[in-house]
């Protein structure tokens, strides 16, 4: 499937015009985008009793910088690869790899970080990267898609109360914060493209 997109995503204003060309830097961009994730999945900012992984926030700007078509394709390589058994994921090879930690208490949320990926590439299809109430309006969907994601599969493991305990509760406004980051973070990009003579449709 062609990952060529028609959008106007921040990304699609710099790539190549040639269709080979235009390819090749989305397939490029794409797994440069999965180390980002693999890498934002293993750090971790200490706030109090729950440690604050840049995962989401990462998979938020990615959406929103790539569009819906090349975001989506993004997490599923990076899904793919963590599939194969590469350590991509948050707690591999610690707690496992491959399908069997996919299929784990953190399968709801790889999830959802395919639909948050959508939802806020979605909106930067059509323009609202620009804006930050826009963007960050549907970026907070998009978390509480993944959120409600997490939270179903995980409860059907654990049972609905310590999925909300442990699974939700801790994360909110952690990420609410990386919401408000992702949000601000385009627009700022906008404006530094545009400083430097590339111009949104």
């Amino acid at each position: 499937m062609s990952l060529a997109i028609a959008s106007k995503s921040l990304v699609s204003q710099t790539l190549p015009r040639d269709a080979t060309q235009r390819l090749a830097t989305q397939l490029f961009l794409a797994i440069g985008a999965t180390v980002i994730l693999a890498l934002s999945a293993k750090t971790r900012v200490v706030l109090g009793p729950v440690d604050l992984s840049l995962q989401t926030l990462a998979v938020l700007v990615i959406g929103a910088t790539f569009g819906m078509r090349l975001g989506v394709a993004t997490l599923l390589l990076y899904m793919a690869e963590g599939a194969m058994g590469l350590p991509v994921f948050q707690g591999t090879p610690e707690k496992g790899i491959g399908f069997a930690y996919m299929m784990g208490p953190t399968g709801g949320y790889l999830l959802g970080f395919v639909a948050m990926a959508a939802i806020a590439g979605w909106a930067a299809d059509r323009g609202w990267d620009r804006s930050p109430l826009k963007l960050g309006g549907a970026m907070l969907f998009a978390e509480m898609v993944m959120m409600a994601l997490g939270f179903a599969w995980l409860a059907g493991l654990i049972g609905a109360d310590k999925a909300w305990q442990f699974g939700v509760a801790p994360f909110i406004l952690p990420d609410l914060i990386k919401v408000a980051l992702a949000a601000c973070f385009m627009p700022a990009a906008w404006a530094l493209l545009r400083g430097l003579g590339v111009s949104g449709r």
